[in-house]
């Protein structure tokens, strides 16, 4: 069993580097890619170092809203054993096909004080908040910048993406919400998890943390990708990075590229020329924020080695 399984996981790897690297063949000519190299190659180290610290701090927050939700979960967690696991996670997620094995990952290590089901629950819940907090900012800013006086005119393909996925994600919670009344086994376990997300996001003890921490993870990752931009000379105004830069973010979800290289890199050159971007600067910025991603998840290596060996640290850490 074990073969055929192993079998078609090296198939879908294949596929999923295939359509990397034909994606980002195929941008590198329509995007003009030898600007795009020059560009790279004149990259401001300061602006560089202002996206790692950007990235970094992302990481700290993001790990202490890890430890936020198992906390209200009745699974405790040290803030330094949350850090070197969510660092050991970040690094698996951007170097291995799938996105998300490194979560799956952390879930397994911290499974032993509540239970691997309780654990997973935790993991689910935390990214979750992260990608609603993503796609939060964005829908609030077009809504915004559209109906407010003297407004933007985004195109109409902008304000119907937008639109498909705000209302896509409602739809999906109301699918979750209704799915707890079908027969079997799926009904009792979609409550489950509905239940877990409520305690975890909106109880009255946590929502205000966890508001204010997806708020902190969602400006660090967007700051990061606005001074990986300007690092290249690119200047995207406030409106642009609060907008389309989540749009281009969100499209790494999409699990069909290895840690989404090639489908940010198309997002980036569609969307980013609405701003006053060139297609070429818009390449070369989101070729700059993919490789300082890369680097500010390295700490993670010595997660390797100063892990734990048996269960999470205690809470008092």
């Amino acid at each position: 069993m074990a073969t055929p399984r192993l079998g078609r996981r090296a198939l879908v790897v294949a596929a999923q580097a295939l359509v990397t690297i034909g994606l980002l063949a195929l941008l590198w000519q329509v995007a003009d890619g030898s600007d795009a190299l020059e560009a790279l190659a004149s990259a401001n180290p300061g602006w560089m170092l202002v996206a790692l610290a950007a990235l970094t701090l992302h990481t700290v927050l993001a790990a202490e809203r890890w430890r936020l939700t198992a906390g209200a979960l009745d699974l405790p967690l040290g803030r330094g054993h949350a850090l070197r696991e969510y660092y050991l996670a970040q690094l698996v997620n951007s170097t291995v096909p799938g996105g998300v094995v490194g979560d799956a990952g952390r879930a397994v290590r911290s499974r032993e004080q509540a239970g691997l089901a309780v654990a997973a629950q935790a993991v689910v819940v935390e990214r979750f908040a992260g990608q609603v907090a993503l796609l939060a900012t964005m829908a609030i800013a077009v809504a915004v910048t559209t109906l407010a006086p003297g407004g933007l005119e985004w195109p109409a393909w902008m304000l119907g993406l937008a639109a498909a996925l705000t209302l896509g994600s409602l739809a999906l919670v109301g699918v979750l919400l209704a799915a707890r009344w079908l027969p079997g086994r799926v009904g009792p376990r979609v409550a489950e998890l509905s239940r877990t997300a409520a305690v975890a996001l909106v109880g009255r003890r946590v929502w205000l943390p966890q508001l204010a921490l997806s708020a902190g993870t969602t400006a660090c990752i967007l700051i990061a990708f606005w001074a990986s931009a300007a690092a290249i000379g690119l200047s995207l105004p406030f409106v642009a990075v609060v907008t389309l830069v989540p749009l281009i973010l969100l499209t790494m979800l999409v699990p069909i590229t290895i840690s989404g290289w090639g489908l940010r890199e198309g997002a980036a050159a569609a969307l980013l020329p609405l701003a006053g971007a060139t297609a070429s600067d818009s390449l070369a910025a989101s070729i700059v924020f993919g490789l300082l991603g890369l680097v500010a998840v390295l700490p993670g290596l010595l997660g390797v080695w100063a892990r734990p060996r048996r269960g999470a640290e205690p809470s008092t850490a």
